[in-house]
């Protein structure tokens, strides 16, 4: 079985930042449940987090060109 990857719902932008208009955010990271991108937390308002509080949309992967790692909340775990 092939798993798919969800599609980014705003590519190379944090959804919430850009709704409040900013674009200060460090780097971005995209559920792999529903394509969530959202600010990392070294960024100040750390959306990917608040994403998986939020949902309980546990893994994330790193949406900077060239990383291809994943993260999952629940376990803190790197993979």
């Amino acid at each position: 079985m092939d798993i798919v990857e969800p599609e980014p719902l705003t590519p190379g932008r944090c959804q919430e930042c850009e709704a409040d208009g900013e674009n200060a955010w460090a780097h971005l990271r995209m559920c792999l449940t529903c394509g969530h991108v959202g600010c990392c937390d070294s960024s100040p308002h750390q959306h990917a987090s608040a994403h998986f509080r939020e949902t309980g949309h546990a893994v994330m992967r790193s949406a900077e060109p060239g990383e291809s790692w994943r993260w999952c909340y629940v376990d803190i775990r790197l993979g």
